[in-house]
């Protein structure tokens, strides 16, 4: 089995927040792939046992950089 690519970097409650972190690091340099179970991105978010929470996902050789990048990002909110 081919190993994975991508790692998980963070999660955030909001797709709106996990958006501004992708732009955020994608103007850094790195990629981002969020994923989100589809009954929390609606038009009325919905934050029950982790529905409205998007995962964060980096290149696994991007992961170190994007960890001091979040660190930024988490200060500058």
């Amino acid at each position: 089995m081919d190993e994975l690519k991508y790692e998980l970097l963070t999660e955030i409650s909001g797709r709106m927040q996990a958006e501004l972190l992708e732009s955020f690091l994608e103007a850094n340099g790195v990629d981002v792939e969020l994923f989100q179970e589809s009954v929390g991105h609606t038009i009325y978010p919905v934050n029950i046992d982790m529905l409205g929470y998007v995962q964060v996902f980096v290149p696994r050789e991007k992961l170190k950089k994007a960890k001091k990048l979040l660190e930024e990002f988490s200060v500058e909110e």
